[in-house]
């Protein structure tokens, strides 16, 4: 039987799964639900996120990846051995070869840990990938070519902020500021300014639905509802996109002065290449809506997000797994 070629995106937020052939499969939350007192797992991906923050004492849901990178290595490992059976079925007889992807920061310790996982998880091959390398070949960028392309993937744990030209890195900075940083500003602007105790799930609801980085041509509104911290009881508060905007100020800012000083370190044959083809965002991040416009604003130069930001890391670290399993073709130097 054929062995099946599997591409692990594993972040912070959800893990993607891309079989060969078939494109990506299994898109979970990457949340485990664990019993402390019998030492057992509950449940994994979805039916552990919606217990987030409505769990018993006993029971906790935890994220095992913190940052783009293990935090819990027993309980990352069974997630993935779930995934890959969930994703793949039992049908097959040979173990996969995997590729799995990390940010472009990680350490060699926590680069072996995943390695280490995979291999747990029922692999007979572990392959390695940066993110921006495989958000640029998931976004339809031919990599191999000696032209500079940069990739911005704003996930849920870490932003990648990558040159690429030649197939390989030329700059690159990873920062622990992503999706989950804008989540927390939300919450502790509401706390500030509206004296209202907000969770995870809510501040997230909020983003998606009306948060913005930059001024938009008309505000929208929403209904949010939390903890009184004066009364201490349930309260409903209307917030507008403009809140959004000032509440996400500095993180997003922090994003664009990561871009700039990755600009900075770029060659000038690079930086032009740049200037004419533009900055591709990937990433579930990336959705914010007035990002594209910040960064173009801040930087002066053209910033588009790639087709489906989300599942392009995926997708990339699949067809990174057929770059190696041999069909070469795809990315070989013309």
């Amino acid at each position: 039987m054929v062995a099946t070629d599997i591409g692990i995106d594993l972040g912070t937020a959800s893990i993607l799964v891309y079989i060969r052939g078939k494109g990506v499969v299994l898109k979970e939350p990457s949340v485990v639900a664990f019993d402390r007192d019998k030492n057992t797992i509950k449940a994994i991906g979805e039916d552990a996120r919606l217990m987030l923050g409505r769990t018993p004492g006993n029971i906790v849901a935890v994220r095992p990846l913190r940052q783009g990178v293990i935090s819990d290595y027993t309980v990352t490992e069974k997630m993935l051995k779930y995934f890959i059976q969930k994703a793949v079925g039992r049908r097959t007889f040979r173990k996969p070869r995997i590729s799995i992807c990390v940010p472009s920061g990680v350490t060699e310790v926590e680069r072996k840990a995943v390695e280490d996982a995979g291999y747990q998880a029922g692999a007979r091959e572990v392959s390695i990938i940066e993110e921006p390398i495989a958000a640029a070949i998931g976004a339809g960028i031919d990599i191999s070519k000696p032209c500079g392309n940069m990739i911005v993937d704003i996930g849920g744990g870490t932003s990648d902020i990558a040159v690429i030209s030649l197939g390989g890195t030329v700059v690159s900075t990873s920062v622990k500021i992503a999706g989950d940083d804008f989540d927390e500003a939300i919450v502790r602007y509401m706390r500030k300014k509206h004296k209202l105790l907000i969770g995870e799930r809510t501040a997230e609801d909020l983003k998606i639905k009306i948060g913005c980085c930059f001024k938009m041509a008309e505000a929208e509104e929403m209904d949010v509802r939390g903890r009184d911290l004066v009364t201490g009881l349930p309260k409903t508060v209307k917030v507008s996109s403009v809140e959004t905007e000032e509440a996400l100020r500095e993180t997003t800012s922090q994003i664009v002065e990561a871009i700039h000083g990755v600009l900075e370190k770029t060659p000038p044959e690079l930086a032009a290449d740049i200037a004419d083809r533009g900055i591709v965002l990937t990433g579930g991040g990336s959705l914010l809506r007035g990002l594209e416009e910040l960064i173009s604003d801040r930087t002066g130069i053209n910033t588009m997000t790639a087709e489906d930001p989300m599942t392009a890391v995926a997708i990339g670290t699949g067809r990174y797994v057929e770059f190696i399993a041999g069909d070469r073709s795809d990315f070989s130097i013309k």
